[in-house]
């Protein structure tokens, strides 16, 4: 991954970031991937006061991506925390970026101002994961 492509997912979720609506945990979190084709699509974190109803950052961005149609094959996504403590995705979020992960992609996480805390590939968060090609069902045409 380029440098152009990493400075560009740091302003995406640090914009998300900033748009998050956290009034509970007061934890601003935004994510942003880059498609295998080159898109970028960013989402933040939305609290619930029924609080398993909240969405976190990088499911956001994935439903932006899936609404957006077209290639839905993550290459890489950035999460964006607060403090020097990684902010890794929850296991719900590693199984949902597992969905449209390809054996390549990616996981970078910075704090606040862009440090880089963390990068691997998703194996590494999500090692003997469970996914499409685990079913025989048939996936928009092609044999899972």
């Amino acid at each position: 991954m380029d440098d152009k492509v990493i400075a560009t997912l740091k302003q995406k979720a640090s914009a998300a970031r900033s748009n998050a609506y956290a009034p509970y945990s007061r934890f601003h979190v935004g994510a942003a991937l880059v498609t295998e084709d080159g898109q970028i699509f960013s989402g933040c974190n939305v609290e619930n006061a029924a609080y398993p109803e909240g969405v976190c950052a990088e499911a956001g961005a994935i439903s932006a991506m899936v609404a957006a149609g077209g290639d839905c094959k993550i290459a890489s996504i950035m999460v964006m925390g607060k403090g020097p403590t990684p902010c890794l995705p929850c296991g719900g979020c590693r199984q949902k970026i597992r969905e449209f992960a390809t054996s390549r992609t990616c996981v970078l996480v910075v704090d606040e101002d862009g440090a880089l805390l963390f990068k691997d590939d998703l194996h590494a968060l999500l090692p003997s994961s469970f996914g499409p090609e685990n079913l025989e069902i048939e996936v928009e045409g092609k044999s899972a």
